[in-house]
Parts: structure tokens; sequence; C-alpha cells
């Protein structure tokens, strides 16, 4: 199930909510019967056994990952079976230059390099393309074409041997505590920040808004970014946190939750949703860092716990 086709259940599920704040209270969790307290834990249970598979064996899960090469100074990297190639994938379908990806602004030109090479796109096999961050197709391998203003070729692989590394993932009771509905407070000057990254780069962010909610009764507030990169959209916000869990029950670096926007205008934050990032499997990834602002106090024990893959 997709993360927005699982918050459209979550949102049909129609628990009570106070109307929208016109100041700024800080919003109560939103007030569920036992009916639909039922309904959203085997929602999420559902996605979370589907995330499982997918980690398991997902020909794009993080465990696919074998090799990952930053562009660095470069603006082209050659992929091939040669010893020379700047991406080197040592299989019988990759010729020993098969293409090159060259970084193009915002974008990626791919060209293949010898006759009979291709590569994939969108499933359609081709010999030149200029594609935006995304996927493309070579034999049985996919190369994710990152960019985040730090580009980077990640190399997937169905048959990579750190599925046999495969021990699950973990997450605290689904507890329908933790969900809120309420207002984004808009930034009245929203200002570009840096965003470090676990790679150690810099990445740029505009602090949008912040949202104010209860913990147990104790007041919070976390803010809202919009990572200014490549492929992110005008209205893809990210909350990135730490709490009282982090380091002891949940991952060391932090946690992430997307607030979803509702058709009044005010947002579902829904912690029993909260994931790792990636790089919490994997070490072929770039993940934003929590700023020190979103650093609380409290303990939020929903969402992903640490797995413990490092």
């Amino acid at each position: 199930m997709s993360k927005s086709v699982l918050i459209a259940a979550l949102v049909a599920l129609s628990c009570a909510a106070a109307a929208p704040a016109t100041g700024a209270a800080p919003a109560d969790p939103i007030v569920c019967t036992p009916q639909q307290a039922d309904s959203l834990r085997l929602e999420i249970q559902s996605n979370r056994t589907q995330t499982l598979d997918w980690l398991k064996s997902g020909a794009n899960s993080y465990l696919a990952t074998v090799q990952r090469v930053d562009f660095g100074g470069r603006e082209r990297l050659v992929v091939g079976s040669a010893a020379d190639a700047d991406v080197r994938i040592s299989d019988s379908t990759v010729a020993e230059h098969h293409l090159s990806v060259t970084v193009v602004g915002d974008s990626f030109r791919v060209v293949a390099l010898e006759p009979g090479a291709t590569f994939r796109v969108q499933g359609t096999e081709t010999h030149a393309a200029t594609v935006g961050p995304s996927g493309i197709g070579v034999g049985r391998f996919t190369l994710r074409l990152s960019h985040q203003r730090f580009p980077a070729i990640i190399v997937f692989d169905p048959r990579s041997p750190h599925f046999a590394g495969y021990k699950g993932l973990q997450w605290f009771p689904v507890d329908p505590a933790y969900r809120y509905l309420l207002p984004l407070t808009p930034n009245p000057e929203p200002d570009t920040v840096i965003i470090l990254s676990t790679r150690g780069n810099r990445r740029r962010a505009v602090r949008v808004g912040w949202f104010d909610f209860r913990v147990r009764g104790q007041a919070c507030r976390l803010h809202a970014t919009r990572l200014l990169e490549p492929g992110v959209g005008e209205n893809d916000f990210s909350v990135l946190f730490r709490d009282a869990t982090t380091g002891r029950e949940s991952y060391p670096v932090g946690r992430y939750v997307d607030p979803e926007r509702m058709p009044d205008g005010r947002y579902l934050l829904d912690f029993n949703l909260c994931y790792n990032p990636a790089c919490a499997v994997s070490e072929h990834y770039n993940c934003p860092i929590p700023p020190k602002e979103n650093v609380l106090k409290v303990a939020i024990r929903a969402g992903e716990k640490d797995a413990h893959y490092h």
C-alpha cells in the first residue's frame, strides 16, 4: 500500500477532531472511538506488513543497494563492466563502457556508449535520454540517479547480498494519542536554512512554518521544511525530528514524519507513520539530519523504532 493510499484510508476513518484552530494554541490528539482506533491499527499494521515484504525482497529495497558513486566535482560518470568504469558493474549484461551519465542542471543526460548497449526508461529500451532524478534499468540492475544538488548514482541489484542480512523492522504499537489534525502556522518570513546530511553535505531548505501540539499534555513545536532540491514539489513538506527515544529506542540520527494537507487546509500529522531515514538500513543514502530546533524533550513512542542494522 502506498503512503498516499494509506493516509487516505486513515482519514476516511473519520475520527472526531476539534474545529480548525484560530490561534496558536497547541493541538490535542484526534479523539477516536474504540471502533475507529481498531480500524486505524488494522490499516497501519497492513501497511507495516507490506513494508516488511518490500524490504525483504523488493527490487528497490534499501537492502538491494550494492554501490553508490558520487559525482563530486565531476559532471560525467561512465557506467560499465570495465575496470576503468566510474561505476563498475561486473555482469555479462553490462558492456565494458555501457553508458555515460552527465549532470545537466537539475537533470541527467544518459547516453549509451557502445553498439548494442541500451538502458530502460520507464520500461522502454533506449539509447539516449534526458531524465530528472529517477531510476533507469540496465540488465537486471536499477541505477538511481540521485540529485539533491550533490548528485550520485546508486546501484540496485535484485540479487544483492545484503538481503541475507534482513532482520525486519520494528515499530512502536499503534497509538491514536499520537495523531493530530492541526494547522500549519506559516513562517512570516520563510528563511533558507542549511540541513546537514549523513554524508556531510550541506543541503538547502526553506523553513515554511511550524506545528504546535500537545504530547501527554506537554506543549511541543516542530518546524516543517521543504528541501530546495530537484524533484521536490512546492508542497512537499517534511518534519525531521528527534525526541526522548532517539538513540535509545529509536534510530540515533532521528526520524521523519510527512504532514498530509487536508481539504480544509489543516494537516494530518500522524506519528504512527513516522519512519527512519533510508540510511538506517543502507550506507548508500544521503539523509537529512533533523535540525536542532526540532529536538523534543518528550518521548514520541509511535512509529518506527531502531532495528539496529548498523
